[in-house]
């Protein structure tokens, strides 16, 4: 993909969530929607401020959220408008307005910094990431943490707003839907969650790249099989600039960094279409000129937490070779509602070229945070529980190892290398091709000065990693680590790869 238009989709992807991005709702048993032609699509933008040289015109949209159900409230949206952006320059500072001047009907003015050049020298200062975030008051310490810790780019890895824990009339939201809610013909969603969810990270999408990856909350099923019509509709992806003919995965560059974003609720098996992007997308990597390589999706494949236990292995065992054939650096996923980083690991084994696995969904949402790991005594779950809303079931009990014969660890993994049941955020700093930061913020420590969570360096060696690859396209057994685990036990301090 092109740097041009890289950095045209990723500010498409945030400018619409701005105040001129949704222009009245309306919900109840019988609502029409508005004509989204009515209101203009215009962002104008330069690089002084009040000065705006260049004019962007896009397409505006609305969706509708239906239930023909008796006593469910249905919901149309506001006008949502998309905008790319174009002669934008790497590195470089704008400012905009947005709206429609011929009402006229204008933004006040922000700005927003394009991301620099994909190089192995330069990277975005500080990427946040953030998991599972809804609309709570610790979601508001989570973004209020963040905010102070100033990111240049956000990384939001699924479940955003949680409007599905609400019923279609609103009221009060509940942490198990089904165990509040047992009678609702379907699983309703309170849509004005997600317009609510937009005021308030405006401050920070108007100014920030904010890039999204779906996750279960977003399904929000409707009549006719119809799901994820409210995050379809209102994110814009680099799909189509990737190679990607789906929003649900796509890939994109910021500085030196590659980032693959994949979707774990659509088809993800070997034989898909998925799959033959995912594959042609690292085939197309040039790691000398971006040298990290970091995927991310909502579900975790390694987590020790006793909630979604091994509920995404049928993933795992589609795909975990092809990202370690490429040798992926960093994994950035959610759904687990606590935080837990990983030391690298290659099919439950410890391998210096494995990826760093590391599980932020802790970012505040309705559904409290994870406490029982599935090593705690009487907490591991059988192979019947956490089933996915998509995809099979491959439960697998360990045939080596310390779980021999076991589906549950009878200790906290030696591939978990530190686990926190609290809230909070992460911090990515990448200094060079060599090295990057990794901080873990805990919402507890958000007025306390130095205060980290968990802190690593993440350490990049691929003269170690690289040099037995001849071919990368060729097939791995599948168990091809042979490195002894006791070789790198330094790995819960510094990660190698």
């Amino acid at each position: 993909m092109s740097l041009q238009t890289s950095l045209n989709r990723l500010l498409l992807q945030f400018l619409h969530q701005l105040p001129c991005g949704f222009l009245g709702l309306l919900i109840g048993l019988n609502v029409t929607p508005v004509d989204p032609a009515s209101v203009g699509s215009e962002v104008w933008y330069g690089k002084k401020s009040g000065k705006y040289t260049s004019v962007g015109k896009g397409d505006s949209v609305v969706y509708s959220q239906l239930y023909p159900f008796e006593g469910l409230w249905n919901y149309t949206s506001g006008i949502i408008h998309h905008v790319k952006l174009k002669g934008l320059e790497p590195g470089t500072r704008y400012y905009y307005k947005c709206g429609d001047s011929s009402i006229p009907a204008m933004s006040q003015e922000h700005y927003f910094e394009t991301f620099p050049k994909p190089s192995p020298n330069n990277y975005p200062a500080r990427i946040a990431v953030i998991g599972d975030l809804g609309l709570t008051s610790n979601s508001t310490s989570t973004i209020d943490h963040l905010n102070y810790n100033d990111p240049s780019m956000i990384l939001m890895v699924g479940d955003l707003t949680y409007a599905n824990q609400y019923l279609t009339t609103g009221g009060k939201g509940a942490s198990c839907y089904s165990c509040a809610f047992p009678d609702a013909p379907i699983r309703e969603t309170y849509q004005p969650r997600w317009d609510g969810w937009g005021r308030f990270m405006e401050p920070l999408t108007s100014e920030i790249p904010m890039m999204v990856i779906e996750g279960n909350h977003e399904i929000e099923p409707q009549a006719g099989g119809i799901t994820f019509k409210s995050y379809l509709t209102r994110f814009a992806v680099p799909a189509e600039e990737s190679g990607s003919k789906s929003n649900f995965y796509y890939s994109f560059d910021a500085g030196g960094i590659h980032f693959i974003m994949l979707g774990a609720y659509v088809d993800y098996n070997s034989t898909g279409a998925q799959f033959a992007w995912l594959k042609k997308d690292l085939q197309s990597v040039d790691r000398s000129v971006t040298p990290w390589l970091v995927a991310a999706w909502h579900s975790p494949w390694y987590n020790s937490y006793a909630s979604h236990y091994q509920e995404f292995e049928c993933m795992r065992l589609e795909m975990e070779e092809l990202l370690f054939r490429y040798r992926v650096d960093i994994v950035f996923d959610g759904h687990v509602h606590a935080y837990e980083r990983m030391n690298r690991v290659f099919n439950y084994t410890l391998d210096p070229c494995g990826p760093v696995y590391i599980t932020v969904g802790d970012g505040g949402n309705i559904e409290k945070v994870d406490v029982d790991h599935a090593d705690d005594p009487g907490k591991c779950p059988s192979a019947g529980d956490n089933i996915p809303e998509f995809g099979g079931v491959c439960k697998s009990n360990f045939s080596t190892g310390p779980a021999k014969g076991n589906f549950c660890w009878n200790k906290q993994p030696e591939w978990s290398a530190f686990r926190e049941s609290s809230f909070g955020h992460g911090i990515l700093e990448v200094v060079n091709s060599t090295y990057a930061l990794w901080t873990w913020h805990r919402n507890q420590d958000n007025y306390k000065e130095n205060a980290v969570g968990d802190q690593i360096y993440i350490v990049r060696q691929p003269e170690l990693c690289m040099k037995d690859l001849k071919d990368p396209h060729q097939s791995l057994p599948y168990n091809s680590s042979t490195k002894s685990s006791s070789a790198i036990n330094h790995l819960s301090q510094v990660e190698w790869s």
